[in-house]
């Protein structure tokens, strides 16, 4: 008899917390992990697409050589690659070329999947005590990480683009750390974000979601790496201003076609809007409340207005989605990431002209943008305590909607009531809320 209810009691476990047996491991996690090793058997043989330009940076910088070192976006403005990537390439300089490419794409997608891993994390901590279901959150992560992981196979592996996807790493850890309550982590990562890549600077609105105590403080740490990364570029050869004025030919199926722009290559007016367009989103986002749709917005900005348009552009978008719809909604459906990757990589892909392949990027980006900052959403509620915010109470204690974002959670007031166990409801004692049927009680089981 004992035996048998050990075996009830492991089955029972696993079905809340959705692990597989007793293992570390969950069911969505390991379905993830088969699908992103098949998308990597299938695109590796023809990856690494843009590692050259990778090994070539790191060389230049560290050898010093060909104009290289400080000199080195000076010489070589076409290696539009962050310091930190160039860094980070140098740890697979020890290898052969071939072998030192696969691990370099083997290691970026090991990192998507912790970036979903990530992604349920913060969904489940940004939502605890509102009587969230953290088994259908597992299924969100789930049918939205199917739609992420091509794409990002696609920047890991297909183009090797170690910039780009460090640069969303750094965003993702920056993002977790927001709701984790570290202001000054969200200052370093977004740094490393930019050191790693110039276009991350989209993200900065991230910091706004903070309280306003600690604006300053983030802000100061963010600069202050940013400035340690890209100085002694600048300074050690003031030639190094014309990387940021380095153009790419304006294809026929940009976005940029559609908005009348038919400059031959980017116009000099190019960057600064993406990066003025894309913090202004955030921005808006922040205030009205949505600010797990910066990453989104921003994103949005850079392939409204960048001149070309690689396939592996789109894993930013398919990032913004994510979190979308992981944190931003609560639907079951993460609609948005299936629609982007079946808008941007399945309309680049589709036997139709350049002209509609732009007209359908920018669709998307108006659409989406659109969607996240103006249609009504609705806000969770704390069960069973005090929340964060001002809202309505309930029978049984006084929750309230939980706000935008808020690092420092208020006491229940003293003589409250407090709600019998059962329903729903709290129980007495800091146990949290007790879950409904088919719910979990800890956001652990997401992680």
């Amino acid at each position: 008899m004992r035996g048998a209810s050990a075996d009830e009691g492991t089955k029972d476990y696993g079905s809340r917390t959705g692990r597989i047996w007793l293992l570390p491991v969950r069911r969505h996690h390991a379905l993830l992990l088969g699908w992103t090793v098949l998308w990597f058997l299938i695109v590796e043989p023809s990856g690494g697409v843009s590692w050259h330009y990778l090994r070539e940076g790191e060389q230049l910088l560290f050898t010093k050589q060909g104009g290289g070192g400080l000199s080195l976006y000076a010489h070589h403005p076409e290696l539009q690659i962050g310091p930190v990537s160039l860094l980070a390439a140098r740890l697979f300089s020890p290898f052969s070329d071939h072998l030192g490419q696969v691990l370099a794409e083997g290691t970026m997608s090991v990192l998507g999947l912790v970036m979903l891993v990530l992604v349920g994390r913060t969904a489940a901590w940004y939502y605890r005590g509102t009587g969230t279901n953290h088994r259908r959150l597992q299924q969100r992560i789930l049918i939205a990480g199917l739609a992420f992981i091509p794409m990002w196979v696609e920047v890991s592996v297909r183009f090797a683009h170690l910039d780009d996807v460090l640069a969303l790493f750094f965003t993702m850890l920056a993002v977790h750390a927001l709701v984790r309550q570290q202001p000054v982590a969200v200052g370093i990562f977004l740094a490393l974000a930019v050191d790693s890549k110039p276009w991350a600077i989209s993200f900065l609105p991230l910091i706004l979601a903070l309280p306003r105590q600690y604006w300053w403080r983030t802000f100061l740490w963010f600069c202050g790496l940013v400035a340690i990364a890209w100085l002694p570029f600048y300074l050690g050869n003031l030639g190094s201003m014309a990387a940021a004025k380095f153009t790419i030919p304006n294809q026929p199926a940009s976005s940029l076609r559609w908005l009348g722009v038919s400059d031959p290559s980017t116009p000099v007016w190019d960057r600064p809007a993406q990066f003025a367009i894309g913090m202004g989103l955030g921005v808006l986002a922040v205030r009205r409340g949505r600010w797990p749709a910066v990453v989104l917005v921003g994103a949005n900005a850079r392939i409204l207005l960048d001149p070309s348009v690689y396939t592996y552009y789109t894993a930013s978008i398919l990032l913004g989605t994510l979190l979308w719809d992981a944190v931003g909604q609560r639907r079951l459906v993460p609609w948005w990431s299936w629609i982007a990757l079946a808008a941007l990589y399945g309309g680049a892909l589709a036997p139709v002209s350049d002209s509609t392949k732009g007209m359908v990027r920018l669709a998307f980006v108006v659409v989406s943008t659109a969607y996240v900052l103006l249609w009504p959403t609705k806000q969770p509620r704390k069960r069973g305590r005090a929340g964060r915010g001002r809202g309505s109470g309930r029978r049984g204690g006084t929750p309230v909607e939980r706000p935008t974002l808020a690092l420092t959670p208020v006491a229940a007031p003293v003589g409250a009531p407090v709600p019998a166990q059962g329903g729903g409801r709290r129980a007495r004692g800091r146990g949290g809320p007790v879950p409904r049927e088919g719910e979990n009680r800890a956001p652990a089981a997401t992680r």
